[in-house]
């Protein structure tokens, strides 16, 4: 009987690991150090290191799909992934059409970048901006002429050939871009805040998804390891949660 019950336990707790939910995490893998493709070609940087541990925390089986940023919303609408993090601001529009979690980055200002020497005009010269980012929308709104790009690399390519007066993106993102470029490109300007924290986006009608999630980042808060990770890829003066 004793063995019959320890078959039976053990059958038991093989079960409950084989029903973990796996979800699928959406990310872009081109916006260091939110989120990049590594020399492995593997999804790495923050949101990885991040998401995975949340997965943990929620209960999940978490695997990584890469997806276009232009296309990052209407794919998980599809049902292509379950989730989004990829440095997407949470934003009144963008919670017309899906679901947030609550931020799991504090609001990081937006700058702009140009080339070193030059005098850009950043009302009303031509400003490259990523296709559906928060820093397109404000340029589009600004007076200034919006040059859009597919990916971030893109837009500091414009600035580079030519093709864009200045670039506005990430601070973030930016700086590492500015220390690699010895001197040819330079932060201009003031940085801007024109966006809310990032979250992760989940479909509206995934509310049990959400809660989970949203326990496991309250829970992360709390004993001081998001702020630990924030600053491992962000830097220690990189603005963290109270």
């Amino acid at each position: 009987m004793k063995k019959i019950l320890m078959i039976a336990a053990a059958l038991a707790i093989g079960a409950g690991m084989a029903s973990a939910k796996t979800i699928r995490m959406g990310t872009e893998g081109a916006y260091p150090p939110y989120n990049f493709i590594n020399d492995k070609g593997e999804v790495d940087g923050f949101e990885r290191e991040l998401g995975d541990e949340l997965c943990r925390r929620a209960g999940y089986d978490c695997v990584w799909v890469t997806n276009d940023w232009d296309t990052i919303i209407p794919n998980l609408i599809a049902g292509n992934y379950d989730t989004i993090m990829a440095g997407m601001s949470i934003t009144a529009e963008r919670d017309k059409v899906i679901d947030f979690t609550q931020e799991y980055l504090p609001p990081d200002p937006s700058a702009y970048v140009a080339l070193a020497g030059s005098t850009p005009d950043l009302k009303k010269g031509v400003i490259a901006a990523q296709t559906g980012t928060i820093q397109a929308g404000y340029v589009q709104e600004s007076g200034a002429t919006l040059a859009e790009y597919a990916t971030a690399d893109d837009t500091i390519a414009a600035v580079r050939n030519g093709e864009a007066d200045a670039v506005l993106a990430d601070k973030s993102f930016l700086e590492p871009i500015v220390k690699e470029s010895k001197g040819e490109l330079v932060f201009v300007g003031e940085p801007l805040y024109i966006g809310g924290g990032v979250g992760m986006g989940v479909r509206e009608s995934d509310t049990e998804l959400k809660k989970r999630f949203n326990d496991a980042i309250t829970a992360m808060k709390k004993d001081g390891s998001l702020n630990k990770l924030i600053r491992k890829w962000f830097g220690d003066k990189a603005k963290t949660f109270d």
